[in-house]
C-alpha cells in the first residue's frame, strides 16, 4: 500500500514521525515528490520522479480499482496555536473540494489560467488550485513565493484569469502603491478564504474582480461553505447538515438545556459551528484516534448522534435574495475569542478596526491573563507601515477609544518589525501569548492602557511588576 506526499524541504522535519506511527503501520511506503530537485528523499519513501522516469504514460489498469473512500493523502493542519496534526484526506474529499472550486467558485475551464502562489502541501492551494486545474484542463501559473510588487505584471504576462488567495495576500496587494491601471488585467475571478470585510470592497474594486468566491472549510472538516452567488462579505451557503450552537467562551463549553441538548444560536448571533457526521458527511479525522475523538460532540440534539466540532464561531448574515439559503460570516476561532469585563471579544473584529489606523500595516490580536482579574485582557502585536518610524501612540489612543468599546480595547500593544506566520500566512499566536506583556521576555516596544485611562503609555518594568503582583487596578 502506498500513500502520496508532496512536501517541500521545510516540511520534512514535521513528518519524520509518520514512519514510526503505529496507526500507519499498514502503509508500506510513501511516494515522495520533492519541491526542489536537490532535496534527498527520506529513506522510508520512494522517489516518484525517479521511479516514473521510464514508466508508460498510459493510465495504469489498477487505477480503476481505487475507490472514493480510500485515503488519497495526509495534510497537516496549519498549527497556528499548537503543533500541526495530520488530517486524513480521501479520494472523495479531494474530488469534492476540487469540484467546489472549479464549479462553484472559480468556474474555470481549459481556457483559463490560475495564479497559484500558495504552498501545495496545504488544502487551499492543492484543492482549489491544483484540483481545479486537473479537473478542467485549466493552466496553472505556479509561483514559489508570493510577491505583491510583481503580481500585476505577472498576471498580465501569463494571462491569468483566476487567483487562489489567502486573505492576507489581498491585504499585501492593497498596501502596494495604487495605479490607475490596476484593474486593467485578465484577472476577473478569485477564490480563497480569510478575506476580511474591512478590505473586501477595496480589493474587489481596485483590481477589477468580477467574482469573489470566499469559502469556508478545513482539511479535516466535514462541512464547508462557498459564496457561489457572489455576495459581499460572506463565506456563502451550504447544503450540508450543520448547526450553530450557543457556546460559553469563558468556560469553554457548549451550552446545553435541561435535557442535555445543545441550544442553537439566534440569527445574527455568534455560534459554534458543528457539522453532522453521517454516511455522506464523514469526519475522516486525523491519524491519531485520540485527537479525532476530541473533535466529536456526541448526543448533541438526540441520543447517539455525532457532530464534528469545527472550533469556529460563525453567524448568519443578511445578503438579500439567496435562493432561500442562509448565508454565513466567519467570526473567530475558539481560543482567539476571549472574555474580558463580562463581554466576549472577537480578535478578528478588533483586528479589522485596528488595521484601519493609517500607521498600521496589520496586526495580530490575542488575549493574555492578568493576575487578579477574570478572563483575558486584549493585546495586539502591531506591524507598522514601512514609512512609519515610531508609533503615534496618542493618535492610536484616540482612534481606539473612538472606534472600540472599553471592553474590546487592547490593554497592551507590542510593536514588531515583522509578523510570524505559518506557511499559509496565518498569524502565529502561541509564543506571543506566552510572552505576554512582560518586558523581561519581550525586546520589542510595549505599551499599556491602564485602568481609567484612555491613553497608551510605554510599559515599564515597574508597571509590569504591579500587574504581575495582582495590583493592576482592573
Amino acid at each position: 500500500e502506498s500513500r502520496m506526499c508532496i512536501f517541500g524541504e521545510e516540511r520534512l522535519d514535521a513528518i519524520d514521525d509518520i514512519h514510526d506511527n503505529p496507526e500507519l503501520a499498514t502503509i508500506e511506503h510513501y511516494l515522495f515528490v520533492t519541491d526542489k530537485g536537490d532535496t534527498e528523499r527520506p529513506e522510508w519513501s520512494r522517489d516518484m520522479e525517479r521511479d516514473s522516469q521510464y514508466q508508460d504514460s498510459i493510465n495504469p489498469a489498477d487505477s480503476g480499482e481505487n475507490t472514493l473512500g480510500e485515503i488519497a493523502m495526509y495534510i497537516y493542519t496549519s498549527g497556528t496555536t499548537g503543533l500541526p496534526k495530520a488530517s486524513v484526506i480521501s479520494n472523495r474529499r479531494f474530488l469534492m473540494s476540487s469540484a467546489l472550486s472549479y464549479l462553484g467558485g472559480l468556474r474555470c475551464n481549459e481556457d483559463d489560467c490560475i495564479y497559484l502562489c500558495l504552498p501545495m502541501y496545504h488544502g487551499t492551494g492543492l484543492f482549489l488550485g491544483v484540483g481545479a486545474a486537473l479537473s478542467t484542463g485549466a493552466c496553472l501559473f505556479i509561483r514559489r513565493k508570493f510577491s505583491a510588487s510583481r503580481f500585476i505584471q505577472e498576471v498580465r504576462e501569463h494571462k491569468t484569469t483566476c487567483f487562489v488567495y489567502i486573505g492576507e495576500l489581498c491585504r499585501y496587494l492593497l498596501n502596494t502603491p495604487a495605479q490607475p491601471s490596476d484593474a486593467d488585467t485578465p484577472l476577473v475571478r478569485a477564490m480563497g478564504n480569510g478575506l476580511r470585510p474591512d478590505v473586501w470592497h477595496e480589493f474587489k474594486n481596485r483590481f477589477g474582480i468580477d467574482r469573489l468566491a470566499e469559502f469556508y472549510g478545513s482539511s479535516e472538516g466535514n462541512v464547508g461553505f462557498v459564496n457561489m452567488l457572489n455576495k459581499d462579505c460572506t463565506v456563502g451557503m451550504t447544503s450540508l447538515p450543520m448547526a450553530l450552537v450557543q457556546y460559553d467562551v469563558e468556560t469553554g463549553e457548549v451550552i446545553r438545556d435541561a435535557q442535555g441538548h445543545c441550544m442553537t444560536a439566534a440569527d445574527g448571533e455568534p455560534g459554534l459551528l458543528l457539522g453532522k457526521i453521517t454516511e455522506s458527511t464523514v469526519f475522516e479525522g486525523y491519524t491519531s484516534t485520540e485527537e479525532t475523538e476530541k473533535k466529536i460532540i456526541r448526543n448533541a440534539f438526540e441520543p447517539d448522534d455525532a457532530w464534528f466540532n469545527t472550533g469556529d464561531l460563525m453567524r448568519t448574515v443578511d445578503v438579500g435574495f439567496s435562493l432561500g439559503f442562509k448565508h454565513y460570516q466567519f467570526v473567530d476561532r475558539l481560543g482567539d475569542t476571549f472574555r474580558w469585563k463580562g463581554e466576549n471579544v472577537s480578535t478578528n473584529e478588533v483586528g479589522e478596526i485596528l488595521n484601519g489606523f493609517e500607521e498600521i500595516d496589520f496586526c495580530n490580536v490575542f488575549g493574555v491573563e492578568i493576575p487578579g482579574t477574570n478572563g483575558r485582557a486584549g493585546m495586539a502585536a502591531l506591524m507598522l507601515n514601512d514609512d512609519v518610524g515610531e508609533l503615534d501612540s496618542d493618535g492610536l489612543s484616540h482612534y481606539v477609544c473612538d472606534n472600540l468599546p472599553a471592553y474590546a480595547r487592547p490593554v497592551f500593544l507590542r510593536i514588531q518589525p515583522k509578523m510570524d506566520t505559518t506557511g499559509t500566512f496565518k498569524m502565529v499566536k502561541g509564543d506571543l501569548v506566552k510572552q505576554g506583556f512582560d518586558p523581561s521576555q519581550v525586546s520589542d516596544p510595549l505599551f499599556v492602557m491602564r485602568p481609567r485611562s484612555e491613553r497608551y503609555e510605554p510599559m515599564t518594568p515597574e508597571i509590569a511588576a504591579e500587574f504581575r503582583a495582582g495590583n493592576s487596578g482592573f
